[in-house]
């Protein structure tokens, strides 16, 4: 018997980077996968949105949260190691960025509206960036 996606909507959380999986009102869920720009040894930047918190969930595998501290430049960068099924909330405002081990899945709650118009991205100092994998190995 199949049911009406009237009635349910069925998706996997199994996606290509990002993907919104349910856009309904003023929310979108989505999910983040493992991808060859969320590894440790490729991020490079973070982002903070003006308008919304954004809620992370971890599913499966091992994922960091990248935090920075600042306004318009980041003055100090913290890396926690998200638990899984534990909700973290970064507030709205916060430069952040997502860190994913290989086959690794995030759940992203944020709003429907989030996009490059109203968030802002921030390029990270190179020694940052040849840290951050040991950084993550480090707190694991």
């Amino acid at each position: 018997m199949s049911i009406s996606p009237r009635l349910l909507e069925i998706r996997s959380c199994i996606v290509q980077d990002y993907e919104p999986l349910v856009d309904y009102g003023q929310w979108r869920v989505a999910g983040i996968c493992s991808s060859e720009h969320n590894r440790a040894d490729r991020v490079d930047s973070v982002e903070r949105h003006n308008e919304t918190d954004e809620v992370f969930l971890l599913l499966a595998g091992r994922a960091f949260l990248i935090i920075g501290e600042g306004d318009v430049n980041v003055d100090a960068f913290h890396a926690v190691a998200m638990e899984p099924l534990t909700v973290y909330n970064v507030k709205r405002g916060v430069w952040h960025s997502c860190v994913l081990d290989p086959d690794s899945v995030v759940l992203v709650v944020e709003n429907r509206d989030t996009s490059r118009a109203n968030s802002d991205y921030l390029e990270l100092p190179p020694e940052l960036c040849q840290q951050l994998p040991a950084i993550c190995r480090q707190i694991d």
